[in-house]
């Protein structure tokens, strides 16, 4: 499973680095060194605005997740909903493989999505690992701290 919170730099041509333990999950845990890259979900910000940065889905699982936002799973989304989910996360994606050093090119249109321009941060969630500009990321972790529940049985039973 992917964890930790990881810099990293991106340069003028697009190319980061996927950290070391992160590639070494995607062969042991997800058993495939291809992985998908898309926009993540937004977040709504504080002052009202959104902001995304990228997830980086192992290939297996982007796929179950292709299928299921084609199948009967969307019940529940509209229309525009739905339509709005498969142009910001379907539309975008593009299949990857790092190489050697665990190098990888993010597309120029998901680099601009995401503000990507030097500074970056990975963020490993479990089954999906996140790309964020620095600069996005703090706001992030702030509007996180606003959103973390307080009080609650359930963080209780989590052991939190």
């Amino acid at each position: 499973m992917f964890r930790g919170i990881y810099d990293a730099i991106i340069d003028t041509k697009g190319r980061t680095s996927l950290p070391a333990r992160l590639r070494d999950e995607l062969v042991e845990t997800f058993n495939d060194e291809r992985f998908f890259i898309t926009n993540s979900k937004p977040v709504w910000l504080p002052d009202g605005t959104r902001t995304s940065g990228l997830a980086l889905h192992p290939y297996n699982n982007f796929l179950e997740i292709e299928q299921q936002v084609t199948s009967s799973a969307t019940e529940g989304l509209t229309s525009a909903e739905l339509d709005a989910v498969q142009r910001w996360i379907l539309a975008p994606a593009i299949e990857c493989n790092a190489d050697k050093l665990g190098r990888f090119l993010v597309p120029p249109h998901l680099r601009k999505s995401a503000e990507l321009e030097r500074d970056l941060v990975f963020v490993g969630l479990s089954t999906k690992t996140e790309i964020w500009s620095q600069a996005q990321w703090e706001k992030v972790r702030l509007q996180d701290v606003q959103n973390f529940p307080v009080n609650s049985s359930t963080l209780t039973r989590l052991r939190l």
